[in-house]
């Protein structure tokens, strides 16, 4: 079957009423959780899970899809408003989106993300469509040695999210390895670093440590200022609409945050949260002045925003081609797909081909309801900024202790997340930035688990890294990064004493 067949067979299932009430009904609960912070799509598809068994396998899978891309859109509101990631994709939008709103642009911020998510979205959608076949091949070929030599470049430019001092960037790099090893090891089973609690034995929960890196911190450290409304007058379309100069600004960031996360999307493991810092890490590298990123660059929310939907589209490319999925959230949708008898493989398209096409048709109307949802409800949003803020932190409190605990049922979890947001503080007041923490703690245990793989299929032989083509590249270009990065640090005292003389 052709595209163009496979499309038109997607169309009529997609556009079957039950379909299309399913996907509304999924999309705006997507987006309801993520504006909800730390409750996420994960807790929300567990939950839906049992649903599933008493409506068609299509309408399910389209309405489980539907939570899962329009928590990505929701996610970046709360980011936004309240310095509090919706969904851990969302937590580098923090970084820029909130100094947007301080800075009385909360409208602009929210409207550019709406208009980045669903250009990522669509646009990772047609590369779904054309490259399904090609980037199901591509990923193939990743084994052990080239997924940690992508982690290793993901981990090079994570020490370029900071703002400030790369060597503070990196330091927290490493602060996220470290936290990262916290817990059962996958090969052994010996439980590291626990220090006898066994609730660390899983590891430290990833939302407890965004929630509290930039949540709590943020409620700390307003307590001692007496801050007003940045809002003062009545968000309308004109106020929302950006200016010339940012739509300009924020063309190319979409489009390259879009590549980034089709590509990021689409291989196993991955997912959108890495993709998202990894278009914040490539938008950084290629401004003409990064010193900008940080205090409200409309690039910083663009990019990352566009890769983490765009990466929600193509992820499904793993799980429905390879019957691989690329985390828990893709789990659950293989969980799914099993649960109504359909095996997700090279064969899906062809066994399977109105639940194939038809769910990337939805995911097309699904992005169009996204968009016609999202857009009148930004003043909505933005009037959060209008509350006074002894009413707001106390409700952000207990939205944050009820989003982490509901992850696990853990009163540990949220006792956590109180520690974190205390050493978050901390590490603001010195300059320390969460981000690349954020990253360090996400790839860092993919990294190990890819580098013993490697050694043990190598036996050992560290060569393997540069023995393989794809490996090597990445390994190169992770190594380009450092020495430019070393020059730019040498030349700029040269260029400022060129400059006093």
């Amino acid at each position: 079957m052709d595209i163009l067949n496979g499309l038109m067979v997607g169309l009529e299932s997609a556009m079957q009423p039950m379909t299309l009430l399913y996907c509304f009904i999924g999309v705006f609960l997507g987006t309801l959780i993520g504006v909800l912070p730390g409750i996420g799509a994960l807790a929300t598809i567990s939950l839906l899970l049992p649903v599933t068994y008493h409506i068609p396998p299509t309408s399910a899978i389209v309405m489980l899809a539907g939570v899962y891309y329009g928590a990505q859109y929701g996610g970046s509101t709360a980011a936004i408003l309240l310095n509090l990631p919706g969904t851990p994709s969302s937590a580098v939008t923090c970084l820029d989106g909130y100094q947007m709103a301080r800075q009385g642009r909360a409208g602009v911020a929210l409207f550019m993300t709406t208009i980045a998510s669903f250009v990522g979205s669509m646009l990772g959608i047609l590369m779904l469509v054309l490259f399904s076949p090609s980037i199901a091949e591509l990923g193939l070929k990743f084994g052990p040695a080239e997924y940690f030599s992508m982690m290793l470049l993901g981990l090079i430019a994570a020490s370029t999210l900071a703002s400030g001092s790369p060597a503070k960037g990196m330091a927290m790099v490493v602060l996220g390895l470290l936290l990262g090893t916290v817990g059962t090891d996958v090969n052994s089973g010996v439980a590291r670093f626990d220090f006898g609690v066994p609730e660390l034995m899983d590891g430290i929960n990833l939302v407890a440590l965004a929630m509290g890196m930039f949540g709590i911190s943020e409620v700390i450290a307003s307590i001692n200022m007496v801050r007003k409304s940045d809002v003062k007058e009545k968000i309308t379309l004109r106020n929302m609409l950006p200016t010339r100069q940012d739509v300009r600004d924020s063309i190319m960031p979409i489009l390259r945050g879009t590549g980034v996360g089709s590509f990021f999307g689409a291989l196993p493991g991955t997912g959108a949260a890495i993709a998202s810092f990894m278009s914040y890490a490539v938008e950084k590298k290629v401004a003409k002045d990064p010193s900008r990123f940080g205090k409200g660059a409309i690039e910083g929310i663009a990019g990352p925003e566009a890769a983490n939907n765009a990466a929600a589209q193509t992820a499904f490319v793993p799980t429905l081609s390879l019957g691989i999925p690329g985390d828990a959230v893709m789990a659950l949708m293989l969980g799914a797909l099993i649960i109504h008898g359909i095996q997700p493989g090279p064969l899906l398209m062809t066994q399977q081909p109105e639940l194939f096409w038809g769910l990337i048709v939805s995911f097309g109307i699904g992005n169009v309801m996204l968009m016609v949802l999202n857009l009148p409800l930004i003043g909505v949003w933005v009037a959060i900024l209008r509350i006074p803020y002894r009413v707001l932190y106390p409700a952000i409190l207990i939205f944050i202790s009820l989003g982490v605990y509901s992850v696990n049922n853990n009163t540990f979890d949220v006792l956590m997340v109180a520690g974190v947001g205390c050493f978050g503080y901390l590490m603001s007041a010195l300059k320390f930035e969460a981000a690349p923490m954020l990253l360090g703690f996400v790839l860092g245990p993919l990294m190990e688990e890819n580098l013993r793989r490697s050694l043990l299929l190598s036996r050992g032989d560290m060569m393997t890294f540069v023995e393989r083509p794809i490996s090597a590249w990445l390994l190169a270009f992770g190594l380009a990064i450092v020495v430019w990065s070393i020059v730019s640090a040498m030349r700029k005292p040269v260029l400022r004493s060129i400059v006093q003389d």
